[in-house]
């Protein structure tokens, strides 16, 4: 019993994860249609930005949800200005952009800090379960996944800025027309979206430790997630993070954590073999 509420924790642990790293790409990608090869050094400086927060005083959760989703959401504004905004519509020039645009931040950041590990430790130490010792930090990203999903699908359906920007985003003529400024709509889109990339930076952090390549060990899990989510942003997020996560976990508990990345990789080419438009396209079709 004790064993089975481990892998249970490691289980929804393995899907939050999934969901945190994701979750900027969903809106990115999802709402934007730009696909931002950066989006795994959005997250690296996010985690350098809560790592030298901290180091210089400031308190640790302050510095992973304050400090790095501004920080990162600035400079996600700076670049959707000087880069991003010509090449809308253009995916295959967004795609080699922001392919420039990771390598010329990972040069930056090495060039600054150096090639060498860096890091938090994680916060809130451990507990028992039965004779299993389970982090408690793991509990906070369960959490926070849970408080991101529906943060998301609150201000999507609930609040004028995210009905603008879904109609936007799908009509920039007719928004145009009524007066809003698609311009405007976008980089604040692509803001929200390197926000939450830097949060996700932020967040695992203390859980992978910080290096200026640490976004490639993202980039590809959160694109199959998003891909392999379909249509829907919210529920493609939540349904293949799901999917992924648990299969990720379960082969993980079962064998070895290679072999857990196999088996995500593998579960990802049969289910978009089978499902070529994703969960949503397949299945809660109409939801968010």
């Amino acid at each position: 019993m004790d064993l089975a509420a481990v892998v249970l924790i490691q289980v929804l642990y393995a899907v939050a994860s999934l969901v945190i790293a994701s979750a900027g790409l969903a809106v990115i990608f999802g709402m934007m249609k730009v696909i931002n090869l950066a989006h795994g050094e959005f997250m690296m400086l996010g985690a350098y930005a809560t790592i030298t927060a901290h180091g210089l005083g400031l308190n640790l959760w302050l510095a992973m949800f304050i400090v790095a989703p501004v920080v990162v959401g600035g400079i996600g504004v700076v670049l959707e200005r000087l880069v991003i905004r010509r090449l809308y519509g253009r995916m295959v020039d967004t795609m080699l952009a922001t392919w420039g645009l990771s390598l010329l931040l990972v040069g930056i950041v090495t060039s600054v800090a150096g090639n060498t590990t860096a890091g938090v430790s994680a916060p809130l130490g451990s507990f028992r379960i039965g004779a299993y010792s389970v982090s408690g930090y793991t509990l906070v990203i369960i959490g926070v996944a849970v408080v991101l999903a529906l943060a998301i699908r609150w201000v999507l359906l609930r609040t004028s800025w995210g009905l603008i920007a879904r109609g936007t985003m799908q009509k920039p003529e007719m928004a145009d027309a009524l007066g809003i400024s698609p311009g405007k709509v976008y980089s604040v889109t692509f803001a929200a979206g390197a926000a939450l990339s830097g949060l996700a930076g932020a967040l695992l952090a203390p859980l992978t430790g910080v290096v200026p390549t640490m976004g490639g060990a993202f980039i590809a899990k959160a694109f199959i997630t998003v891909i392999g989510g379909g249509p829907a942003i919210l529920a493609g997020l939540v349904g293949a993070s799901s999917l992924f996560g648990a299969i990720n976990q379960v082969a993980t508990f079962l064998t070895t954590p290679v072999f857990g990345e196999v088996a995500l990789l593998f579960a990802a080419i049969v289910m978009l073999r089978l499902l070529p438009q994703g969960i949503t396209g397949r299945f809660f079709k109409g939801s968010l």
